[in-house]
């Protein structure tokens, strides 16, 4: 992977985990850093999934790929909210 896939890879997982948190109702007590390291995995798998199912290059803004992506941050974010409120 190039210098600047990373950097892409990087700006749509701050995206993504930004959005993810979003959706989510109420405060979240994970931070920053997790919260990107959540949308970077959530951008993956969900361009993965999109791709199995075909729906990862379609004319104009991959708005399912998206979705799917977004879906997915807000479970990890929730998940991983969850995680940390148990271990207080």
């Amino acid at each position: 992977m190039e210098i600047s896939g990373i950097i892409s890879a990087i700006v749509i997982g701050i995206v993504i985990g930004a959005l993810g948190r979003l959706v989510v109702p109420g405060r979240q007590h994970i931070g920053i850093l997790w919260t990107i390291l959540i949308g970077i995995v959530a951008a993956l798998i969900g361009a993965a999934i999109a791709s199995a199912l075909g729906v990862d290059d379609t004319k104009g803004v991959d708005w399912i790929e998206w979705l799917i992506q977004i879906a997915l941050a807000a479970v990890g974010v929730i998940a991983l909210g969850r995680a940390k409120a148990g271990s207080r």
